[in-house]
């Protein structure tokens, strides 16, 4: 082992590479507080730690550590890497965990809603039918509900799907409802009419919602205001100066106090569509479109 730790801190001090041994190496030596700790955690001999230390001194062209006959400390240079180092070696580890884990766990992005009022039977089900892969549920507020970012194998999307990009299926619809506070007058409705929203400021998110101008004529729409997230929404409608309009998911997942729902019986329903990339679909694509599909027939 100590001939392999030679042979790489040579290559290093001559191409001048970072790599993530380096890193692990000054990591293991700061929190060890020593080189002949740190060597016994890494499997090393005490050289060899030595040598990397000094190898990636020489990439970085500062000095990370004093050292003594009696301690080892860090330099405020090597104060700055560690916590850059620390997150690298993280993002290493959680990648290796994830090619380890293949296809034995299925992650389902969202941007706000999951599968509405069928999440939990949906889960449910899925863990009775496929106990040989987790199921995973990612909230990510963007337009792909994490899929274009790496996030999930799937996403479930209530919005326009990009069929150049990705490959998808509808597997159902929802009725919209307009969220408002609780003590809106609105409130004492059943429901409520597109026609009525003309009056009112209309809270939209423009990055993942479903609701756009188009659903009402032009010079007949309400006036807008805009948000990015799902908590933000809520806490704008509730206090009572706008409302909201949005898919049956949201009633069934988001419920508050102080907000209330009530359908908006003439506007047309949400489309929802399961999305993956075509190059590397999960292998339980099909089985997720299916048991989807199903909850949302019945």
């Amino acid at each position: 082992m100590d001939r392999t730790g030679a042979a790489d801190g040579t290559k290093a001090e001559r191409g001048g590479s970072l790599e993530l041994r380096h890193l692990r190496c000054l990591v293991a030596v700061v929190d060890a507080g020593g080189f002949t700790d740190a060597a016994a955690e890494l499997g090393l001999s005490q050289a060899a730690v030595s040598r990397t230390i000094q190898s990636l001194e020489q990439v970085l062209g500062v000095r990370l550590l004093h050292r003594t006959s009696r301690s080892v400390t860090p330099t405020a240079a090597c104060t700055r890497v560690l916590g850059r180092a620390r997150h690298l070696l993280a993002e290493a580890d959680d990648l290796l965990a994830e090619v380890a884990t293949g296809h034995t766990r299925l992650r389902i992005g969202h941007a706000w809603s999951a599968m509405g009022r069928h999440t939990a039977e949906f889960q449910r089900r899925w863990a009775r039918a496929r106990p040989d892969v987790e199921l995973q549920l990612v909230r990510s507020n963007t337009a792909t509900g994490g899929l274009d970012e790496g996030l999930c194998d799937l996403a479930v999307i209530r919005t326009a799907v990009d069929a150049r990009h990705h490959a998808n299926a509808l597997v159902g619809q929802e009725r919209r409802y307009c969220a408002m506070a609780a003590d809106d007058p609105w409130a004492a409705r059943r429901t409520v009419l597109l026609d009525d929203f003309r009056s009112r400021t209309l809270v939209v998110d423009r990055r993942t919602g479903t609701t756009t101008a188009d659903l009402w004529p032009e010079g007949e729409r309400p006036r807008l205001e805009h948000t990015r997230d799902i908590d933000d929404w809520l806490a704008a409608i509730a206090t009572g100066r706008c409302v909201g309009l949005t898919p049956e998911g949201t009633v069934a997942q988001y419920r508050r106090d102080g907000i209330a729902y009530r359908r908006v019986r003439d506007a047309p329903p949400v489309p929802v569509h399961l999305i993956w990339r075509r190059s590397d679909p999960h292998p339980a694509t099909h089985d997720v479109v299916a048991l989807l599909a199903e909850l949302y027939a019945r």
